[in-house]
């Protein structure tokens, strides 16, 4: 799977080879030829050859994610369907704080 960019990335390292042995090129040239025509392209090509695979993970993590959070609903019910649980507040009650906030007068 990998020989295509490294055959790639090959014939850029000669390409940038080339011109920094030139008479006329430099080593910057050689380090953009380089750069703009190896690795900016494979780096392109590989984060698109893997965009199935990562979709494939994050989907597999969320169904992960959401057969947790069911099983955690399902023992959550049949902790409060059982006779003579205490629960605390969850969060779903005001808290009903006793002291009114102060304002000024306009």
């Amino acid at each position: 799977m990998y020989i295509v960019p490294i055959a790639w990335l090959y014939v850029a390292l000669m390409m940038a080879v080339a011109e920094a042995t030139s008479s006329q090129g430099t080593l910057l040239g050689a380090f953009f030829t380089f750069v703009l025509y190896g690795l900016m392209p494979i780096g392109l090509v590989l984060y698109f050859m893997g965009t199935p695979a990562r979709r494939r993970q994050r989907l597999a993590r969320e169904a992960e994610e959401a057969q947790a959070y069911v099983e955690t609903q399902a023992t959550g019910a049949a902790v409060q369907e059982s006779p003579g649980s205490a629960q605390a507040n969850t969060g779903d009650l005001a808290s009903g704080d006793l002291v009114a906030p102060v304002r000024k007068e306009p």
